[in-house]
């Protein structure tokens, strides 16, 4: 039995012993996200400085990989518009985080990661570096399209009009919506579907189960940050699995199979192997 989390952080708490929760409560394979340069002691000076952040998390993958399938997604944090911006400019920040993400594409090119993050800041800032982000957001979706991957996307709380703006986003530069998967998604499924927007559900609470029962065109993730200062954010790692088995013992095994096989694959053209 596959049971996917479609996304996750190893970081400072449990690392690796995060995955063999995961493993335990009978989770099979996972999407693991890089974090902010500063999470890994970098403060850089040019997109370059990225590749650092790159290979660490991809050493890390490969160690992973030796307790579950793990799955390597690079890219830069939105949030470092103003991470690195408020240091050295917002303008400079913009580029170096395009060339950043040039780079994570080379890795897709090359086989080591299978996706690429980006997105637009999920907090309040001024038009000039909304404008900014939703450029380098724009950049981002011209790589994956040219790599021919999906890509990740942390954003602002969800909207159906921030969403459909997102995907038009993606069509104006040629890549398809359904390879654009929403990070922490409500269960609004009919919604995604008529957005094109594939939804990556956060699986707290009754969020899978409210997913299920309006369709079977999602993923689903704990966001699990492995944060030693919060322990268990946003969900602990056996979440997933633990959420997966409950749809399944309320009648909904093909949507279970759905979600975490089926449409993993269709996104990030893998092949699940139990």
């Amino acid at each position: 039995m596959i049971i996917t989390d479609d996304h996750m952080h190893l970081y400072n708490h449990l690392k690796l012993k995060a995955l063999e929760q995961f493993r335990d409560a009978g989770g099979t394979h996972v999407f693991l996200v890089n974090l902010l340069c500063h999470h890994y002691g970098i403060r850089p000076t040019s997109g370059k400085d990225f590749r650092e952040v790159f290979e660490r998390h991809l050493s890390l993958v490969e160690k992973a990989n030796k307790i579950v399938k793990a799955y390597a997604v690079l890219g830069v944090h939105p949030a470092e518009i103003t991470v690195i911006g408020d240091r050295i400019g917002h303008e400079k920040a913009a580029e170096m985080m395009k060339e950043a993400l040039e780079i994570a594409g080379k890795y897709v090119e090359e086989g080591k990661a299978v996706a690429l993050k980006s997105g637009r800041p999920h907090y309040p800032v001024s038009r000039h570096v909304w404008q900014l982000s939703n450029d380098v957001l724009k950049h981002a979706f011209e790589v994956a399209r040219d790599v021919g991957c999906a890509i990740q996307l942390h954003t602002e709380s969800y909207t159906k009009e921030g969403m459909l703006e997102i995907a038009k986003m993606a069509d104006e530069v040629g890549l398809k919506r359904e390879k654009v998967v929403k990070h922490f998604s409500p269960p609004l499924i009919k919604e995604f579907e008529e957005i094109g927007i594939f939804p990556s559900v956060l699986a707290g609470n009754d969020n899978v189960l409210k997913a299920a029962e309006q369709g079977n065109r999602f993923t689903v993730e704990t966001d699990y940050i492995d944060d030693r200062k919060r322990p268990g954010a946003v969900l602990g790692p056996k979440t997933v699995p633990r959420k997966v088995k409950e749809l399944i013992e309320l009648g909904y095994e093909e949507i279970a199979y759905k979600i975490c096989v089926e449409n993993v694959e269709k996104v990030y053209g893998v092949e699940l192997e139990e």
